[in-house]
């Protein structure tokens, strides 16, 4: 396969697999993803529905990347975009009809198999080089263009203040602190911290030797 073959299939499998993650995540009802956390904290506050709001942070982020840095978007961009949603509602309702009221225990694994999986996708179509979703860009940005710092460490900056913000401003709306670990929990804490690094490993380890491997 030509490495254009393997971008191109690399950055659908990718998108395909982080959006298959954030339905484990949902299962495992743990607390969400730090962007994530920022959105519910915006829904809350926000009186428009999730999809309309989804969808304007979604394009504010897509400008700033197009004027900052436009390489960051390309086709597994508008993937992301536009069917990741519909992909994580599929995963999530049938793992509800597999996994009824689950465990603890139950939970807890699907967290750390959502995480890993989360991060293994994002690394194969960060990779790809066809494009990343508007919030990745951020870090992307920040790394690569601004040179702040490793891009495992720009993650974290930005994750932390998705998390930050998003519990702010659901605090802001209305919302308790009992109420806080529906959006921000102990999946949001470890995500926040840890898959910057796991990104960049699966980078290193899986996405970038299946790209240059070569046959024969």
């Amino acid at each position: 396969m030509s490495i254009k073959g393997k971008r191109i299939l690399m950055s659908l499998l990718g998108v395909i697999i982080c959006a298959i993650s954030v339905g484990v995540f949902k299962i495992a009802a743990l607390g969400v993803d730090p962007f994530q956390t920022l959105m519910a904290g915006l829904d809350k506050l926000i009186p428009i529905s999730f999809g309309t709001l989804y969808v304007i942070v979604n394009l504010l982020l897509l400008i700033f990347s197009v004027l900052v840095d436009r390489h960051n978007i390309g086709i597994a961009t508008f993937i992301n975009l536009f069917l990741l949603g519909y992909i994580t509602d599929f995963t999530f309702n049938t793992l509800q009809k597999l996994i009824i009221a689950p465990s603890l225990l139950v939970r807890s694994i699907c967290l750390v198999v959502g995480i890993v999986v989360i991060c293994f996708g994002s690394a194969l179509y960060m990779t790809a080089d066809l494009g990343v979703s508007t919030y990745d860009a951020v870090a992307i940005v920040m790394s690569r263009k601004w040179k702040v710092a490793k891009f495992q460490y720009c993650r974290i900056f930005t994750d932390v203040i998705c998390v930050m913000l998003g519990v702010a401003l659901f605090l802001l709306a209305g919302g308790t602190w009992g109420t806080v670990p529906t959006i921000a929990g102990i999946g949001t804490i470890i995500t926040a911290f840890f898959m910057g690094p796991v990104i960049e490993f699966f980078n290193v380890t899986v996405a970038r030797p299946l790209l240059n491997r070569r046959k024969g």
